[in-house]
């Protein structure tokens, strides 16, 4: 049966969502307060990571966010604050930052990866697309033995799971990258990865999402939401009222101002993100991160993108100069020979990432409200899971059987 369903969030998440949703012969409208050229879907690495097995509330985490805090160009950093659900979030995390939690987790993070790698891989593969898209696989850099061989335990635990894993010397690692001049002692190299050019597939697939009937409402805020027996029965933003069978709740770090008004505590946290592009010849061919640092470095089509940092400090925009220069001055360190200009720096862009507490996402219905499908909390794997993360919510709202299991997902999951 057709529903009219309403998606609260442009990003690659609402948009993904949007594509399957209409393609099983629902009504779509997709609502953005941005122009749909901006926003962590836009300044991400591109990366499509099976490889990312270990979820963000790692043991050890707590030690080092304590350690980071009090250095604000350190990879994670969490910006203290007398903030309740920031204080309930910070609880919970803790909570899921065990070997237990995290061993649980990996089949389940591998599993949604590479369904939505397939499912980026059948966008490719159609004629209703021509993006940048390549599966080079990913290198993890290092310049120390004892980070080399902690990287090395993630791979040997990725191999047991069938994903392809290497350990590469330096000389190694220079035949896959010869003219990358790399500053490191090797990499553990993942060939099951693949990048993208983030924004080509996002103007693509707007475009594409525009042609063949979804509504797109673009500089437009969502206000409030009309609820009645638990079910929301019309949208309310700065500019109408939308009538609606169903909502998709995709907004990002901004989903728990929402889901607020519906009694539903969502645990999320903004991590902010920032990416420096450089548009000029750097020798990179692999995507790589660059381990002690924590920097992503992706060859994207006509660019260079440096990404990185993982800022817990609330909703905001602001742009810290100190971890700008965290993420420049690793690109020189890695990189012999690699000069990032002032200029490059002040084109600097930074983007939200919505972190569960868990390094789960939340996807699926809250017992809340009856019509209201969640698909956030994706933290540093937004972009991966984006296509993944749209077709379990159209299953859900057409009332298919999904074709991975929820339960991990559940947005009332306990932590």
């Amino acid at each position: 049966m057709s529903k009219k369903v309403v998606i609260i969030g442009g990003g690659i998440i609402g948009l993904s969502s949007a594509y399957y949703l209409q393609k099983e012969g629902h009504q779509v409208t997709v609502i953005d307060k941005s122009d749909f050229t901006s926003g962590a879907s836009y300044v991400n690495a591109g990366y499509i990571t099976p490889s990312h097995i270990i979820s963000l509330a790692a043991p050890g985490m707590i030690t080092k966010g304590i350690k980071w805090m009090f250095n604000s160009s350190s990879p994670f950093y969490v910006k203290p604050r007398l903030d309740a659900e920031f204080l309930k979030w910070i609880w919970a995390f803790k909570k899921s930052a065990n070997a237990k939690k995290v061993e649980s987790s990996v089949r389940i993070i591998k599993d949604i990866n590479l369904l939505s790698r397939d499912l980026f891989e059948a966008f490719k593969a159609s004629n209703e697309f021509d993006f940048h898209y390549e599966r080079k696989g990913l290198l993890m850099a290092y310049q120390t033995e004892k980070v080399g061989e902690e990287e090395w335990k993630v791979g040997q635990r990725a191999i047991q799971e069938g994903l392809g894993v290497k350990n590469l010397s330096k000389k190694e690692v220079e035949k896959l990258e010869p003219n990358a001049n790399l500053n490191i002692k090797g990499a553990v190299y993942y060939d099951c990865d693949s990048h993208m050019t983030p924004s080509h597939f996002m103007s693509q697939m707007v475009n594409y999402l525009k042609t063949i009937g979804v509504e797109i409402l673009a500089q437009e805020e969502v206000k409030d939401v009309v609820v009645s027996n638990n079910t929301i029965s019309k949208v309310i933003t700065d500019k109408r009222e939308l009538n609606a069978d169903e909502v998709v709740l995709a907004a990002g770090s901004w989903s728990p101002l929402l889901s607020k008004k519906l009694g539903l505590n969502l645990l999320i946290q903004a991590g902010k993100g920032y990416r420096i592009n450089i548009e000029r010849e750097t020798g990179i061919t692999i995507p790589t991160i660059l381990m002690e640092a924590k920097v992503a470095v992706t060859p994207m089509n006509g660019f260079t993108r440096f990404a990185g940092t993982m800022e817990i400090g609330g909703i905001n925009h602001t742009i810290n100069p100190v971890r700008v220069n965290a993420i420049a001055d690793a690109g020189q360190n890695y990189y012999n020979g690699l000069k990032i200009t002032e200029e490059e720096k002040k084109e600097v862009q930074c983007g939200l990432r919505p972190c569960s507490p868990d390094g789960l996402p939340f996807i699926g219905k809250s017992s809340k409200c009856i019509n209201l499908t969640i698909a956030s909390g994706h933290a540093m794997m937004g972009w991966s899971l984006g296509p993944a993360t749209g077709k379990l919510v159209s299953e859900i709202i057409s009332e298919q059987k999904p074709t991975l299991d929820l339960k991990p997902f559940h947005p009332d999951r306990n932590f």
